[in-house]
């Protein structure tokens, strides 16, 4: 309302507003159901997170977006699925609805460090390599970390996740534990225990590393999302929520048209890691 308010000057009423909007939900049905390509090769996959009124009462939602690349190098939402708190069971559905709906394989999966999440997508995709966001790694070693050290703990944590070369991260993980180990333990275990799947990145060229160390591309069309619904205190339906937020994926799909940038040259990247897992054509327009 407020949109077509400061837009085009009009004002109308919530109960009007449904019911132009609910016109969409056939729409809406088939587009949770469409088919999906065989491959896709990057997915990006968080949760965002809603205030919805539930039988007299307002509780937090989540929603689950799955974000993926094609192997033409064009953006899409594959799918958007409307739980309660994320976890690891509720993704195990939304990755076994891709399936169901033709998705045959994922080449890299992008992920936080949601507990269980890694092995659920290893279940549905078991060839799918798994790299954990290594934003999401730092914001929750930074919480265990008093101010005081902050600066210097980053920058030498830097040294880590900034290094050329996997052998030369793990001597800096290295340096780091020696340094820090005994004063944060807990920090330096989770950055061991996950190292597998942060240090995922590190085996591709340049180009593949910057669209795949973070979760930061799904966590881009979380934002414009939020702009869309920041006006709302709490949905009043769930499918209050999937209407808004599908209407504005239209709109914000129409803006990926041109595609991931340098995708040729991350093809033929990905050609040189995945070739007996890409078919000619899966890249064809």
């Amino acid at each position: 309302r407020t949109h077509l308010q400061e837009m085009y000057g009009v004002s109308l009423s919530d109960g009007t507003i449904n019911s132009i909007t609910d016109r969409v939900i056939p729409a809406i049905r088939e587009w949770q159901e469409r088919p999906l390509e065989r491959l896709y090769a990057i997915v990006w996959m968080d949760a965002i997170h809603f205030k919805v009124r539930e039988e007299g009462r307002v509780v937090t939602k989540a929603v689950y977006s799955v974000l993926g690349a094609n192997m033409r190098g064009g953006k899409e939402v594959l799918g958007l699925y409307l739980g309660h708190h994320e976890s690891a069971t509720f993704w195990m559905q939304v990755l076994s609805d891709l399936s169901q709906r033709g998705v045959e394989d994922i080449l890299i999966a992008c992920i936080d460090n949601l507990n269980g999440f890694s092995d659920a997508i290893e279940d549905i995709f078991p060839r799918t390599e798994v790299q954990l966001c290594i934003i999401h790694q730092i914001r929750n070693s930074i919480k265990y970390i008093p101010w005081k050290d902050q600066r210097e703990f980053m920058g030498d944590l830097k040294q880590v996740y900034r290094a050329g070369t996997l052998e030369l991260a793990e001597y800096h993980l290295d340096e780091l534990e020696d340094k820090w180990g005994s004063k944060y333990a807990v920090v330096l275990k989770s950055w061991r225990s996950n190292w597998t799947r942060l240090s995922q990145y590190f085996k591709y060229p340049e180009p593949i590393r910057k669209i795949i160390y973070t979760t930061n591309t799904v966590e881009g069309y979380h934002r414009m999302v939020r702009k869309v619904t920041k006006t709302k205190g709490a949905f009043t339906s769930d499918m209050a929520v999937m209407k808004l937020i599908y209407l504005a994926t239209l709109n914000f799909e129409k803006r990926w048209k041109r595609g991931i940038k340098n995708w040729p040259t991350i093809l033929n990247q990905l050609n040189l890691y995945f070739e007996q897992r890409i078919n000619e054509s899966d890249t064809v327009y």
